[in-house]
């Protein structure tokens, strides 16, 4: 074993010549010499040395008889070999098997080389290679790495890797450390860790095997009696008893069957007609009526495997014979189930926060238009859609994500303003007293703009790329992680809350927005043009809403049909939050996204359950309060 070295960095000598110092040592290496072999290295920190000890052990470096060098080697024909330097990795000439000596390790020397390498890097001055080493270890851990990690861990400076030694040289312990107390305290020292290669240790020692016997042997170490009937099915159990030759084999449907059609004579079993035996209970009586004739074996009824199950303990025992260990073991699985369940509830919480945040973008735009207007305007989502073709289409024109990322949310925003306002002009202006009608226009307007989308796009989806500063995840453990994407939506989510704030409450637009939404015939008396302020604020939902186009179409797929997924969520979203309310929608986003999480994490594996009973919920939600979380005041409350 190396002896542990301060972790500075050393003045690097040619590998070959630190090997010359020990020549003889390394060319013919013994369990008993291979430690000065060892500590040389070490101390001397070459370059190359962890490729050189893997080759030494895999029995690649070579031995030149005339000069006592060491060379890898290059295999050509025959029996030609490229010599190549140890240090500078160049060709150092060609020669024969003949002329050289393959130096060969035995699996002493080879035990000795491989545990000295996981040292060798755990001591290394680079704190990388010390990481790596350590990241290694977790990956194959084994018994003879403990005396390694606590060399190194003894002079280890670094205040980072030294917790990652000391939690690593726990789970080793936990698992491989030949005394009861050192185990429990290294378990101990595992309580609430939640990372997968703790509770994979901890799983380990908590393995059990399923055993019977008529008593239960002394010294077991017991997890579980099993009663029959409850914890194990009777006919399991006297299975079990059956295949140790315990008890009598118990002929299934299929042996009763084979049984029968074995002794039909004339078109009768025992007497029993043929056509008779379609059921199991004559099939059965058949079957006893052969056994006391004594044709065929007895059948095991269920009092006989009552009795023969009553003689045995049916029952699991850990495979770690030690109890102390199992029980600290169970402790502290226990509590990092605890802190599972935390950092699982608060994984829920961001992913609810994460869905509401898309929500907030899709819906926000239709509450401008529905909560001013009272526009039903079925064709919101596809201004979602366009808005995320447009980003497409800049991708393709600017091959750097970031800038056209920056170039497509203003774009976006201008074409869908443009196509709102075009369609309040030509369409909703003439329909705003007859709401049924502007709901059938609006959904005619929605196919349309879908089959022009499938007309120019094609059918299948077509991808908008986040740049490489959204690409990845925010990790927070082995339990709890987010997409780098799902919180940038939810900063832009944040910023429109806000902008549209600033708009409503801080400027002349607003002001003359809020006076409309409130009393469009007081307004109109005071000097506002109703009919303008309808238009621009139908140009700004939609506008917003090709905003959120964008950044939808990073996390969705592109296609001519993504805003019909959108649309029904939008609706309830403003419904249920408050018709005409910025933080209403907002409330609205952040319920709907809570409650669908929280239906899923109940049954994950079904998200369509989880909305239909998001649907039902909302439905009762407005049974009871129809004016939504956060309701009008003023007059505009009573329409």
């Amino acid at each position: 074993m190396l002896r542990p070295a301060p972790l500075a960095a050393q003045d690097a000598s040619p590998l070959q010549d630190v090997l010359q110092t020990v020549q003889e040592q390394v060319a013919s290496p013994s369990r008993a010499q291979v430690g000065t072999v060892l500590d040389a290295l070490q101390a001397a920190d070459a370059p190359g040395t962890p490729d050189f000890l893997t080759r030494w052990a895999a029995r690649e470096v070579y031995e030149r008889p005339e000069d006592g060098l060491f060379f890898y080697a290059a295999e050509g024909a025959g029996r030609d070999l490229t010599l190549i330097d140890i240090d500078t990795g160049a060709e150092a000439g060609t020669t024969t098997t003949r002329d050289v000596n393959q130096i060969r390790v035995n699996a002493g020397v080879r035990r000795e080389i491989e545990a000295a390498l996981v040292s060798f890097e755990l001591l290394a001055p680079d704190p990388a290679r010390r990481s790596a080493a350590l990241a290694s270890i977790a990956r194959s851990p084994e018994p003879d790495q403990i005396p390694a990690l606590e060399a190194a861990l003894a002079v280890e400076t670094d205040a980072a890797i030294a917790t990652r030694m000391a939690r690593l040289l726990d789970l080793l312990n936990a698992r491989f450390a030949s005394d009861s107390a050192t185990r429990v305290a290294a378990i101990d020292g595992l309580s609430g860790d939640i990372s997968t290669e703790a509770r994979r240790a901890l799983n380990q020692i908590l393995s059990t095997r399923s055993e019977f016997a008529t008593e239960i042997p002394e010294g077991t170490n017991v997890a579980r009696i099993r009663v029959v009937g409850e914890d194990i099915d009777l006919i399991a159990a006297y299975e079990r008893l059956s295949d140790a030759g315990l008890a009598q084999d118990r002929p299934g449907r299929n042996a009763i069957r084979d049984a029968l059609r074995a002794n039909v004579v004339d078109g009768e079993v025992a007497g029993i007609p043929v056509h008779r035996l379609h059921t199991d209970e004559m099939r059965r009586e058949a079957y006893r009526a052969l056994e006391e004739a004594g044709t065929v074996a007895p059948l095991v009824t269920t009092a006989d495997m009552e009795a023969a199950v009553a003689q045995q303990v049916f029952f699991d025992a850990y495979l770690e014979p030690d109890s102390a260990v199992t029980d600290a073991a169970r402790a502290a699985l226990d509590s990092t189930r605890a802190t599972i369940s935390a950092w699982q509830f608060l994984g829920i919480t961001l992913d609810a926060l994460s869905l509401a945040s898309i929500f907030f973008l899709a819906a926000i735009g239709l509450a401008i238009t529905f909560g001013v207007m009272r526009v039903i305007n079925m064709a919101h989502g596809e201004f979602i859609m366009m808005g995320a073709y447009t980003g497409y289409v800049v991708q393709t024109l600017i091959p750097d994500y970031t800038v056209s990322l920056v170039v497509a949310l203003p774009l976006a925003f201008a074409v869908t303003f443009a196509a709102g306002v075009a369609m309040e002009r030509l369409v909703i202006r003439h329909l705003y007293t007859r709401p049924l009608e502007t709901l059938l226009a609006t959904f005619g307007i929605s196919i349309a703009l879908q089959q022009l989308a499938k007309n120019i796009f094609g059918t299948q989806a077509r991808p908008l790329t986040a740049p490489d500063w959204l690409a990845g995840a925010i990790r927070f453990n082995d339990i709890v992680s987010i997409s780098t994407l799902r919180v940038g939506i939810f900063v832009m989510a944040i910023l429109f809350l806000l902008l549209l704030l600033f708009i409503l409450n801080r400027t002349r637009l607003g002001l003359e927005v809020r006076a409309v939404t409130q009393n469009p015939g007081m307004a109109a008396s005071m000097g506002i043009n109703p009919d303008r302020i309808n238009m621009l604020t139908f140009g700004l939902g939609s506008g917003i809403a090709g905003v959120a186009g964008v950044a939808i179409g990073m996390y969705a797929q592109v296609t001519s049909e993504m805003g019909a997924q959108y649309i029904v969520q939008s609706f309830m979203t403003v419904v249920v939050g408050g018709v005409g309310s910025v933080f209403g929608t907002l409330a609205g986003a952040g319920l709907i996204g809570a409650l669908q999480k929280g239906i899923e994490w109940f049954n994950p594996a079904n998200t369509l359950a989880a909305q239909t009973y998001m649907v039902l919920f909302i439905i009762l939600f407005i049974q009871f309060r129809p004016k939504g979380i956060v309701a009008l005041k003023g007059r505009a409350a009573g329409d």
